[in-house]
C-alpha cells in the first residue's frame, strides 16, 4: 500500500507540474501570453465573476489550430430548489458565434490561434478563413461588472489588400426554465447576438459583433447590454486592484502573480438580497459565505486592498454570523448560504468560532474604523467566549472536525482551531485597548494566551516520521501540512523542525504541500499558510525559493494563473479565498504586518538576499494610503521607511529580523 501511494504521489506530480518551459509568458502591461506554435495542443479553465454573475470558461486550441470554448454561466441570486449550499442556476453554453459569420458569401471554416491572453480578461487573437479569404479575429470574454451577463466581443479586421463582404447574424435565443425547479419560479435566460449584418470591408477596416449571455427573473427587464461600456467597466475595476497595494520587487513572476490575486480574491463577491457576500466560486459555492473562506482567509487581507465593496462584504459577513450568537452558546454555523436566508454545519464544530475571531479581530484592526471595531466586537466576544468553553482537559480548544469537513483525521482537538484561537486573543487584546474595554478583560485575554500556548507545546509538541514538530491530534503519527499554522500566529518554538518536515519529500511536490504525508491529495489553502509562516518566522531564502517555483507553477505552467483550491477534489478550481491567502504571503510574511491597533502596527520586513529593496505601495489599511520600502544598504542590516501622503512618518536602520512598531498620524 505505501508503495502504492508513493506512485500516485509522483503520478500526480507528473500530471499536473509545470513544464520545463512556462507555456505562458508575462506582458509588459502586466498580462500573461500563450504564443501558439503551429500544431500545439493545449486546454485549461479559468474562472472569472461580477457581482450578478460567475462564468467557469473551459478553453483550449485543438491540433488543427482551432480555438473550442464552453462557457458554464452562474446566477448566485437565480435560486433553484431546493435552495441548498449549492442552489445557484447554472447552465453551461457550447454556442459558436463564428457559425453565424459570412466571409464573401462563403461560411468561415478555418481557425488559427495566434495568441491567448489573460488580463482580467479572456482574449484571443486568430487568422479566420473560408479556404480563399481571411481576416484577423480578436476575440475578448468577461462578466459584467453588475449586470447578470457574460460578454463577448468579436472583432474582425480585414488586414488584406482587397475588400471582403461579413455578414454577421443578429437575434435572441431565450429559454424559459422549469418554473418547478426556481425558487422564484421560472427564469428567462437570453444569448443575444448583435451583428453588424451585411458590411463591406476595406483594407485596414473592422467589424464588431457582441454577444451576450444573460439571466433574469420573471418581470426584469431584459435589456441589451452596452458591450464595449461593460468591457471599460471590468477593466476600470481591473486597473483599481492592480493600482492599490502595488508590489514591487525584483522578481517579476511575484509581482505580476500579487497583481492576479488581487483580480481573483476582489471579483467573487456577488450582490444577494442579503446584501454583498463574497463566494468562492468553483460553480458550487456562490450566495453563500464560510466561517473559514471568508471570515479566516479573505476578510483580514480586504482593508490592505482598500476595496470598498470587499470591506462591506467582509462586515456584512461578520453581521451575518453576530445574528447566530445565543446565550446558550451553541455552536454558530459553518456556513450562511442561499443569499442569507438559511445556514449549514454538517460537519458540526469545524472549530467555526476561531475562525471568525481570528479573522475578525484581525479585519477590524486593519480597517481602522473604530465605528466598524464596535459593530464587530461583540460577536469577537462570544466566540471567544464559545472557544474557552470548549477547552479539553489539556487545555486546548475541542472540535468536532476541522476546515477539511472529516476528508481527514482531525482527531477531538486538533491543532489548526488551537492556533487560530491564540491568535484571536491577542487580536483581541490590541482591539480592545484601542476601544477602551475594560483592563481586567483584556488581561484575562493575555492570560488566557499565554497557558493556551504552553498548553498547545504539551499537547501537540511531538516527533512525527523523526520531525520535531507537531503533530495534528492526539494519536497522529503522520505527517500533516496543517503543522505550518502556529508559524503564522507567532509560535516559532520548533520552526526549524517544521520547516524541515513541510519542505520533506514526505509532503513536498511540485504541486505544493500534500494534506498528509503518503497521500496524493493537495489543497493550496495549506501550501499558502506555509509559505506566510515560513517568510514570518524569518526563513527568508528557504520562503522565496518555494514561493518564486509555486508562483511560477501557478502563473505561468499548465493552469494558470490563480491558486487553487485541491486536487482531485474540484479539478483545480480557482476558489477566490485562495487569491487572498497569497496575497497575504506578502503582506503578512515578506512584510511582517501584523496590527496592533487602528492606526498602528509592527512590521518584520524579510528581504531576501537577492533583492536590494522592496516596496509596498498604497495600502489601504488603517484608512490610510502609505507606503512601506524595504532596502538593504549594508549586510545585515535594512532601512524601513513608511510614507504617507507623500511624507516620511516613519523612518529607522535595523538589524535584519528586527520589528518596528509603526503609529501613522
Amino acid at each position: 500500500m505505501k508503495k502504492l501511494c508513493i506512485c500516485l504521489v509522483l503520478w500526480a506530480g507528473l500530471l499536473y507540474a509545470g513544464p520545463a518551459e512556462n507555456r505562458w509568458r508575462i506582458g509588459s502591461d502586466g498580462s500573461i501570453s500563450w504564443t501558439v506554435k503551429a500544431g500545439e495542443a493545449h486546454a485549461d479553465h479559468i474562472e472569472m465573476s461580477g457581482l450578478k454573475v460567475s462564468t467557469v470558461l473551459r478553453y483550449g486550441v485543438k491540433e488543427d489550430g482551432s480555438f473550442s470554448l464552453n462557457r458554464s454561466i452562474v446566477w448566485p441570486s437565480l435560486r433553484t430548489v431546493p435552495n441548498d449550499t449549492h442552489a445557484s442556476l447554472t447552465r453551461r453554453f457550447a454556442f459558436d458565434p463564428l457559425r453565424q459569420v459570412g466571409l464573401n458569401g462563403l461560411s468561415l471554416m478555418e481557425e488559427k490561434v495566434r495568441e491567448v491572453v489573460l488580463d482580467g480578461t479572456l482574449r484571443v487573437h486568430s487568422l479566420v478563413g473560408n479556404g480563399r479569404d481571411s481576416l484577423e479575429l480578436t476575440r475578448v470574454v468577461f462578466p459584467s461588472a453588475d449586470k447578470a451577463s457574460v460578454c463577448e466581443i468579436y472583432r474582425f479586421g480585414n488586414t488584406g489588400g482587397s475588400d471582403v463582404q461579413l455578414e454577421i447574424a443578429s437575434g435572441e435565443i431565450v429559454t424559459e426554465t422549469d418554473p418547478s425547479q426556481g425558487v422564484d419560479g421560472s427564469y428567462r435566460l437570453v444569448t443575444r447576438i448583435d451583428g453588424p449584418g451585411a458590411r463591406r470591408l476595406r483594407p485596414g477596416e473592422t467589424a464588431e459583433c457582441f454577444v451576450t449571455y444573460s439571466g433574469y427573473k420573471s418581470g426584469e427587464s431584459v435589456g441589451s447590454p452596452d458591450v464595449n461600456g461593460e468591457l471599460q467597466a471590468r477593466r476600470a475595476l481591473v486597473r483599481e486592484w492592480r493600482e492599490n497595494l502595488v508590489l514591487e520587487t525584483p522578481d517579476t513572476v511575484i509581482n505580476t502573480m500579487f497583481d492576479f490575486a488581487k483580480i481573483r480574491g476582489a471579483e467573487s463577491i456577488y450582490d444577494t438580497k442579503g446584501g454583498l457576500m463574497h463566494g468562492p466560486g468553483g460553480e458550487a459555492y456562490y450566495a453563500a459565505i464560510w466561517a473559514n473562506d471568508q471570515a479566516e482567509y479573505i476578510n483580514p487581507f480586504f482593508p490592505f486592498l482598500g476595496y470598498d465593496t470587499g470591506n462591506r462584504s467582509a462586515l456584512n459577513s461578520f453581521g451575518m454570523f453576530a445574528a447566530y450568537m445565543n446565550d446558550r452558546y451553541e455552536k454558530l454555523p459553518s456556513s450562511i448560504i442561499a443569499e442569507g436566508t438559511d445556514f449549514w454545519g454538517g460537519a458540526g464544530d469545524r472549530g467555526d468560532a476561531a475562525m471568525i475571531a481570528y479573522g475578525a479581530s484581525r479585519y477590524a484592526l486593519a480597517r481602522g474604523s473604530r465605528e466598524e471595531a464596535e459593530q464587530i466586537w461583540p460577536l469577537i466576544e462570544w466566540c471567544l467566549e464559545y472557544s474557552r468553553r470548549q477547552l479539553n482537559e489539556a487545555g486546548v480548544v475541542a472540535s468536532d472536525a476541522d476546515e477539511l469537513e472529516n476528508r481527514f483525521p482531525a482527531g477531538p482537538a486538533n491543532l489548526c482551531t488551537s492556533s487560530l484561537y491564540y491568535d484571536a486573543l491577542n487580536s483581541a487584546v490590541f482591539l480592545g485597548a484601542e476601544l477602551g474595554k475594560p483592563a481586567a478583560q483584556l488581561t484575562a485575554y493575555r492570560k488566557e494566551a499565554r497557558r493556551l500556548r504552553e498548553n498547545m507545546e504539551n499537547y501537540f509538541g511531538a516527533e512525527v516520521e523523526g520531525f520535531h514538530t507537531y503533530r495534528y491530534y492526539e494519536g497522529n503519527d503522520i505527517l500533516r501540512s496543517w503543522i505550518c499554522i502556529p508559524l503564522t500566529v507567532g509560535i516559532y518554538d520548533r520552526r526549524q523542525g517544521t520547516i524541515d518536515a513541510l519542505f520533506s519529500p514526505r509532503l513536498w511536490t511540485e504541486n505544493g504541500l500534500l494534506t498528509q504525508a503518503g497521500s496524493s491529495t493537495f489543497w493550496d489553502r495549506s501550501t499558502l499558510y506555509a509559505l506566510r509562516g515560513v517568510f514570518a518566522c524569518g526563513e527568508t531564502e528557504k520562503g522565496v525559493e518555494y514561493l518564486e517555483k509555486y508562483s511560477a507553477a501557478r502563473l505561468l505552467g499548465e493552469h494558470v494563473p490563480y491558486a487553487i483550491e485541491a486536487w482531485p477534489e474540484g479539478n483545480q478550481r480557482h476558489l477566490s479565498a485562495e487569491s487572498g491567502l497569497y496575497a497575504r504571503i506578502v503582506t503578512e510574511g515578506m512584510f511582517g504586518i501584523r496590527p496592533t491597533g487602528l492606526r498602528s502596527f509592527v512590521c518584520t520586513p524579510r528581504l531576501p538576499r537577492s533583492w536590494d529593496r522592496m516596496a509596498l505601495r498604497r495600502i489601504r489599511a488603517f484608512e490610510s494610503d502609505f507606503d512601506i520600502v524595504v532596502e538593504r544598504p549594508a549586510p545585515g542590516r535594512l532601512h524601513i521607511s513608511v510614507t504617507e501622503g507623500g511624507k516620511t512618518v516613519f523612518e529607522k536602520h535595523v538589524k535584519e529580523g528586527d520589528s518596528v512598531s509603526v503609529k501613522l498620524p
